[in-house]
């Protein structure tokens, strides 16, 4: 599965280890009580993150930094991994639902039927995963993943040569979800190179998804996407963003009072126990944080 509820995670049996993939490398922690995080860089041009082409250019160097960071030792018993990809691999979406059914088989053909026209590829061929967040009167706001299988089964290649099983597949903007405040109406502005995620989330429930390319990290750049951002959750969500959390901009005290001054927002940085996450390893930071409350 691509996306699983965040919820589920801590009801299950932890995997070996959890890798988060980044154009810039790959960040890694096995997993236990207090984990510690290796980053294992990547020569540039080696990945280019995309939806919509092949996004592994070197794929002797990646996995070269893959067995380098398992070990380099074979097993028979393959062991469980979890995959934490960049959110520019694929496409995310939150769908509402008047009434969405309880088949899962429905639930699918629904969900395939409403982004058939609005993601770049073919969704009939691609993996599909979902969270549906169920509201008053039965409305559900469905977070959705979607990316086309072969670019899936490119990142889980290396992995598997090395007697690795990545049973669990999910995005680095899910899983640092797990390090964000539910309180109140906010938005997570999460940078990774050229990409901006912006997520959206009204009292825990995600209520909207943005992925994109932005021209530079600059000011300049980030506020042309965050300004028509606040515009529509206020003419949309019957409020003001109350909250921005800073992933990955360097959050020092200037760049967040600048944000604060400019936007008239509370500013604060994505925190977790291991320390500040940064671009290339909030998924991986949150997600740990979810097998134990001092990762």
């Amino acid at each position: 599965m691509l996306l699983e509820s965040l919820k589920r995670l801590v009801q299950e049996p932890p995997p070996a280890m959890a890798f988060e993939i980044s154009e810039a490398g790959i960040a890694a922690a096995r997993i236990g009580s207090k984990a510690e995080v290796e980053f294992r860089p990547l020569k540039p041009g080696s990945l280019s993150v995309s939806p919509l082409k092949e996004n592994i250019l070197d794929p002797d160097e990646f996995s070269l930094a893959v067995r380098a960071l398992a070990g380099g030792r074979g097993t028979r018993k393959r062991k469980d991994v979890a995959l934490i990809l960049p959110d520019f691999s694929t496409r995310m979406a939150v769908v509402d639902f008047d009434e969405f059914p309880s088949d899962s088989k429905e639930q699918l053909s629904l969900i395939r039927f409403r982004l058939k026209r609005s993601v770049p590829f073919d969704v009939e061929l691609a993996a599909v995963s979902y969270w549906a967040q169920i509201g008053a009167n039965k409305r559900a706001d469905v977070l959705v993943v979607l990316a086309p299988l072969e670019i899936i089964s490119r990142y889980e290649a290396p992995f598997r040569a090395a007697g690795m099983n990545p049973g669990f597949v999910t995005t680095s903007a899910v899983s640092a979800l797990e390090l964000a405040p539910e309180a109140g109406l906010s938005v997570l502005a999460k940078i990774t190179g050229r990409v901006l995620t912006v997520v959206v989330r009204d009292k825990g429930v995600v209520k909207l998804v943005r992925c994109l390319e932005v021209a530079s990290q600059e000011w300049d750049d980030i506020v042309a996407v965050l300004l028509p951002t606040f515009v529509y959750v206020e003419d949309n969500l019957s409020g003001r963003v109350e909250h921005l959390i800073l992933c990955g901009f360097g959050e020092s005290d200037e760049t967040r009072g600048r944000y604060r001054e400019e936007l008239g927002v509370t500013t604060e940085p994505l925190r977790s126990p291991l320390g500040i996450p940064g671009e290339n390893n909030a998924g991986l930071l949150g997600y740990l944080r979810s097998f134990a409350r001092n990762n």
